[in-house]
């Protein structure tokens, strides 16, 4: 049976297929049959109840890969077809990119980075393998050449990624966000990580690189390689994207509520896919429909913030070899074109009959409605707008027949529309709410991430630079997250606010919005986490954890997390703590020790020298040990005593 992965991108002899992978896991992608068309289940059918006011995720985009070393680089004319929106494009807002272990092949990727960047993408990008000076090989199952990164070269890799994040930034390519590695668990030809490596540098490395960190891009979504960095709270606090493919996944392990619970703050991405297979022609129809609904299913179940193709350009691919939209490639741009980033996801009925599945999403005075009709018939369905009115509609459609192709009706009354969805299609109805302020469309700038002052056991205050906008910016929303959901708890006409009812102990994470006059908001703004203090307190404001997490013959490797429990920020400061069986340090990143005696002394370095209220950074060290290890029992952070966390 053919390969479902692209050959160009797993090459070699001893390389297992994805599909041998998938079928030895139980987890084979099988194409779903529709049913044929009921009209009484079509009677009976129930509306979709859109609520704008319930609202979910933010939407970062959706895109896919350019690899020119592996398929070739995309001609002038094929960027502008991914990335730009006009009529026979694509609409991409995202573009993800390759980390090449050699730098001279660095500059491949810049002339579509570039014009992505111009059109308005957002660029990340991924590496397959670091350096080979920094490799080395182990034996992985059956497989005695695997690779891995060699544990004492963290340090440098980290900096290889920050050199690469510098190299694009001088040609005009600001990264949106960088990954420690693509498919760590299937790594046959590329670099393995395991798990606990993937926290381990998390933890000690991931704080110095100078973008966004993406962990773990797990090829099939495997929870057990994300679950450790959700559970452990300081390599959480160094990631930002919590990445994932999909290959294999069922529908039913797209959601993930440990992620719902701890992630806040975080953005949740699928970076890459194909569906249903490499191997079909990307026009085969109904095949294509698949690829709709299975981006129904990552942004309702999954609650993913981005979606990610492979190739953009290939036989299977959103863009033909010739450089036209394929069938699947209008699955995505029935989203991407109308979906655009900052557009926040809003409850919708998902289900409302067999074989047809909606999402919606609304941004500024939009609403935008996708619907997906997989039976063989037409069926009729009904859509409500509650708390809001609707002014407008404009509906587009794609079948056997038709791609991406302009509606006329459905008619649109009291915020309620009836839609005959043509048998197996997808059709986007883009409504127009409230006031559309004229012909203004151009959303604010983004505000600048927010800081925290006057932070207390129930309170904060946050504070941020103010947007811009060609009209002029009416106010801000300022947003807390639970998981991938926000919820807005404050809205400003200014540029700071106090945040209140909070819980002590408890740690928060904000951002902000921009309005203007015609309700066009802007996009999300960084975020900024902070721990409320406890209502005893601490004399020095500071709490200190400390834990070993390895251990040998005569030796061990630990670590420090410093919380700053106070109510304004430190930059700079002295930790000091006492070992008491003759511990000496050899080793230390993220700070600089020096010892006397048992006392040990440790002054930050250039990325953990500002400590924000509320917030932490940690340390990781090597040490010699005597006979026994006791844990320090106090901790001192610029002269004041720290509670121990």
């Amino acid at each position: 049976m053919t390969s479902l992965q692209d050959p160009s991108k797993n090459a070699g002899p001893k390389s297992p297929s994805r599909r041998a992978v998938l079928v030895a896991l139980g987890v084979l992608p099988v194409l779903s049959v529709a049913l044929p068309h009921s009209s009484a289940a079509a009677a009976a059918a129930a509306a979709v109840a859109v609520d704008p006011s319930a609202r979910r995720q933010t939407i970062r985009g959706f895109g896919g890969m350019n690899h020119p070393a592996w398929a070739g680089d995309l001609t002038a004319t094929q960027r502008d077809t991914a990335f730009g929106n006009g009529a026979g494009q694509l609409g991409f807002s995202i573009l993800r990119i390759h980390v090449d272990e050699n730098k001279a092949n660095w500059g491949a990727e810049v002339a579509t980075a570039q014009r992505a960047v111009a059109l308005g993408a957002i660029v990340f990008a991924s590496p397959w393998n670091p350096p080979a000076s920094m490799v080395e090989t182990f034996t992985h199952g059956s497989q005695t050449d695997a690779k891995r990164l060699r544990h004492d070269m963290y340090g440098a890799y980290a900096q290889h990624l920050n050199d690469f994040t510098t190299f694009m930034k001088s040609n005009g390519v600001d990264l949106y966000a960088i990954s420690i590695q693509n498919e760590p668990d299937y790594a046959s030809t590329w670099t393995w990580w395991t798990a606990s490596e993937i926290v381990t540098f998390l933890r000690n490395n991931a704080g110095s690189i100078s973008t966004r960190v993406i962990a773990p891009e797990s090829f099939q979504y495997v929870k057990s390689m994300s679950d450790p960095i959700l559970n452990d709270s300081t390599a959480l606090a160094n990631l930002d994207i919590l990445g994932a493919h999909l290959y294999g996944t069922a529908f039913s392990n797209f959601p993930y509520p440990l992620f719902q619970q701890k992630g806040q703050g975080k953005e949740l991405w699928m970076t890459e896919v194909y569906y249903p297979n490499s191997t079909d022609s990307a026009d085969l129809w109904p095949a294509a429909l698949g690829v709709g609904e299975h981006m129904h299913h990552a942004m309702v179940d999954a609650e993913f913030q981005a979606y990610v193709w492979w190739y953009i350009r290939r036989s299977y691919g959103p863009m033909r070899e010739d450089g036209q939209i394929s069938k699947r490639g209008a699955m995505m741009a029935h989203f991407s074109k109308y979906i655009r980033p900052g557009y926040v996801r809003i409850n919708a009925t998902s289900n409302p009959q067999t074989n047809v599945y909606t999402s919606a999403y609304t941004g500024g005075s939009t609403v935008v409605i996708v619907a997906v009709n997989k039976a063989t018939g037409s069926v009729s369905q009904q859509f409500t707008l509650a708390n809001t009115t609707a002014t407008g509609l404009a509906s587009y459609v794609t079948d056997a027949s038709r791609t991406l192709a302009t509606l006329n009706g459905p008619s649109l009354s009291n915020g309620t529309l009836t839609a005959a969805l043509p048998a197996q299609s997808i059709t986007t109805f883009v409504v127009t709410v409230g006031t559309s302020g004229g012909t203004d469309t151009t959303p604010p700038t983004t505000p600048g991430a927010p800081t925290a002052s006057a932070l207390t056991a129930s309170s904060v205050t946050l504070s941020w630079a103010a947007a811009t906008d060609n009209t002029g910016v009416t106010g801000y929303d300022v947003v807390r997250f639970s998981g991938s959901t926000e919820t807005v708890i404050a809205s400003t006409t200014g540029t700071s606010t106090t945040v209140t009812g909070l819980s002590a102990g408890t740690a928060y994470t904000f951002a902000v919005y921009a309005r203007d006059a015609a309700g066009n908001r802007s996009t999300r703004s960084s975020s900024v986490t902070v721990l409320t203090g406890t209502t005893g307190g601490s004399t020095g404001n500071c709490a200190v954890g400390y834990q070993v997490t390895g251990s040998w013959s005569g030796g061990f490797q630990g670590e420090i997390v410093i919380h700053n429990t106070g109510t304004t920020a430190l930059d700079g400061w002295t930790l000091a703590f006492t070992f008491t069986a003759g511990q000496t340090i050899a080793q230390m990143w993220g700070g600089t020790s020096t010892q006397n005696g048992s006392t040990v002394t440790v002054t930050p370095v250039d990325y953990t020298r500002k400590i924000p209220a509320g917030g932490s950074v940690s340390i990781g060290f090597l040490a010699n040990q005597g006979s026994t290890n006791p844990t320090p029992t106090a901790f001192t952070l610029n002269g004041g005593t720290c509670t121990t966390a």
